[in-house]
C-alpha cells in the first residue's frame, strides 16, 4: 500500500483549533473583564452610585426594572458614551526553542469608541409601569501592530452584545416595587492574530531538519462570528424611608453559539507542504463556539439628605467563574475540537457618589469608585489586558424646564500594571507587562411627555 510521503504530526493538527480558540475567547475593558457599565451619562458622574435606586433616570429600564415606578410621566432617554481606553506592552517573547521573538511593542492597542444606549419608560395604570431599552452590556476592542512580539497572541480583536430589553414594573405599595426584563442579545466577534507555521512544521519529523524554523514563516488566522441570545433580569426597590431608597438588580447569564467563518492565510512554502497531506488543513471552514457572558447582581442606596445634597452607594458582583473556558468546534471535520481555559475569578465594583443642587436647573455630581479584574498574570493575555481600576468621576446636569434633563459624566481611570506571562498554541511565550489608563466622556437628553 502506498504511503503519502508528507503526514502531518498530532501537534500540528493540535495546533489549529488551539489557535482559533485563542482567538474567539479574549476580550476586554472598561469595566471587569469585557464588561460594559456604560449606559448613562447621569450614573457615569456620580461612579455609577446609585444606579439601581436614583430617581428620574430611565436607565432603570435596564438597570433595575422596578425603579420605573417612580416615572410618574412617559420619559424618552438617549445616551451617548466616549469611551477611550490606551494599552502598551513592555517586556520580551521567545519562540518554541527560545530564541527572542522579533518585532516591536505593538504600539497603542487602545481604542476611541463610541457606546450608545436608547430607553423609553410609561407608566401604564397607577401600578404598572413598561419600558424598552437598547444598550451595549459587553463589548471590547483592541488592535496592535501587524509585527509585533505578540502577534501569535492576537492583533485585532472587537467583541458586542448589544441587548435589547423590554421590563414591567408593578408598585406593591407605596415603599415596594418588582419588576422583570426580558433580554434578547446579539453577540459578534471579529478576532485575528498571526500564525507560527514554522514552529507548526519545525516538529514535523516528515520534513528535513531545518526546513522551517520558529519565526519563519508567519502566516495569520481570522474568525468571525455571531448569535442571539436570551436571558431576563428581576429588581426591587425598597423605600424605608421618604429619604432613602434601595434597589437591587439581578441579570441572568446569557448563552449564545457564536456561528460563523474561519479564514486563514497561508505562506506559499507552507501551502506547498500542506498540499501533500491526506487530509484537508489550514484551510477556510465554517466554525462555532459557546460564548457565555456572565450573570451580575447589583445593589444601591440613595439618600436625600435636603433640598440640595444627596448621596448613595453602589455594590456590583460579576459571576465571571461560570467562564471557565471555550470549546471550538469545526465543520471541516479533520481539525478536531479544541478547549481553552479561562478560570477567571468572579468580581466586585464598589463605588461612592454625590449630588449637589446648585439651583433648579443645575447639579453637580462627583464619585469614586473600585473596580475588581477578574484575571490574574497566568489567566491574561493581550487582548484582555486588564487589571484592577479606579475611577474618579464628575458630572453636571441642566434641567431647563419640566420636561427636559440634559446631562453630562467623566471618568478618569487610574489602572494597575496587567502582568502577563502567556503561551500561544504553537509555543511562544510573551512576557511583560501592559500599561493602560482609560478616559469616559458621556453625554444624554431626557424628554418626559
Amino acid at each position: 500500500m502506498l504511503r503519502p510521503a508528507f503526514r502531518l504530526n498530532q501537534f500540528t493538527l493540535a495546533a489549529l483549533p488551539a489557535t482559533i480558540a485563542l482567538c474567539i475567547a479574549s476580550a476586554n475593558i472598561h469595566a471587569s473583564g469585557f464588561q460594559l457599565k456604560e449606559d448613562d451619562a447621569a450614573g457615569l458622574g456620580r461612579a455609577y452610585a446609585g444606579s439601581t435606586s436614583a430617581p428620574d433616570d430611565a436607565a432603570v429600564v435596564v438597570n433595575n426594572p422596578a425603579a420605573m415606578t417612580d416615572l410618574k410621566a412617559p420619559a424618552f432617554q438617549i445616551d451617548l458614551t466616549g469611551v477611550n481606553f490606551s494599552t502598551h506592552f513592555s517586556g520580551v517573547g521567545f519562540d518554541a526553542l527560545g530564541q527572542p521573538l522579533s518585532g516591536g511593542n505593538g504600539g497603542n492597542g487602545g481604542t476611541t469608541k463610541a457606546v450608545p444606549a436608547v430607553f423609553f419608560a410609561m407608566p401604564a395604570t397607577d401600578r404598572w409601569s413598561l419600558g424598552a431599552g437598547v444598550n451595549v452590556p459587553f463589548g471590547f476592542q483592541t488592535g496592535y501592530d501587524s509585527g509585533w512580539v505578540g502577534r501569535y497572541q492576537g492583533l485585532e480583536s472587537r467583541l458586542q452584545s448589544i441587548a435589547l430589553t423590554f421590563s414591567a414594573a408593578y408598585a406593591l405599595s407605596d415603599q415596594f416595587s418588582i419588576g422583570a426584563s426580558a433580554i434578547a442579545q446579539r453577540t459578534s466577534a471579529t478576532l485575528s492574530q498571526a500564525i507560527d507555521f514554522g514552529a507548526i512544521l519545525a516538529t514535523n519529523p516528515q520534513l528535513p531538519p531545518g526546513a522551517f524554523l520558529p519565526q519563519s514563516a508567519d502566516g495569520y488566522g481570522s474568525v468571525q462570528g455571531h448569535d442571539w441570545g436570551y436571558g431576563w433580569q428581576l429588581g426591587l426597590l425598597w423605600k424605608p424611608t421618604d429619604a432613602d431608597r434601595v434597589g437591587f438588580d439581578y441579570r441572568s447569564k446569557i448563552d449564545s453559539t457564536l456561528s460563523g467563518n474561519a479564514t486563514f492565510g497561508v505562506p506559499a512554502s507552507v501551502a506547498g507542504v500542506f498540499a501533500q497531506s491526506p487530509v484537508p488543513v489550514f484551510q477556510n471552514t465554517q466554525g462555532s463556539a459557546v460564548f457565555d457572558t456572565p450573570a451580575t447582581a447589583e445593589v444601591s442606596w440613595w439618600r436625600t439628605l435636603d433640598e440640595r445634597w444627596s448621596i448613595g452607594a453602589d455594590v456590583a458582583y460579576t459571576n465571571w467563574s461560570t467562564l471557565k473556558g471555550l470549546t471550538v468546534t469545526y465543520a471541516n471535520p479533520y481539525q478536531p475540537a479544541t478547549t481553552e481555559v479561562f478560570d477567571w475569578s468572579n468580581s466586585w465594583f464598589g463605588s461612592i457618589g454625590a449630588e449637589y443642587k446648585l439651583d433648579q436647573a443645575w447639579t453637580l455630581r462627583g464619585g469614586l469608585a473600585v473596580d475588581g479584574t477578574p484575571t490574574s498574570a497566568d489567566t491574561r493575555d493581550p487582548r484582555v489586558p486588564d487589571a484592577t481600576r479606579r475611577w474618579v468621576t464628575l458630572g453636571l446636569g441642566y434641567k431647563p424646564d419640566a420636561h427636559w434633563n440634559f446631562d453630562l459624566g467623566y471618568a478618569h481611570l487610574f489602572v494597575n500594571d496587567a502582568h502577563v506571562t502567556d503561551v500561544s498554541a504553537t509555543g511562544d511565550v510573551l512576557a511583560g507587562v501592559f500599561a493602560d489608563k482609560g478616559n469616559l466622556l458621556g453625554i444624554s437628553g431626557q424628554y418626559k411627555f
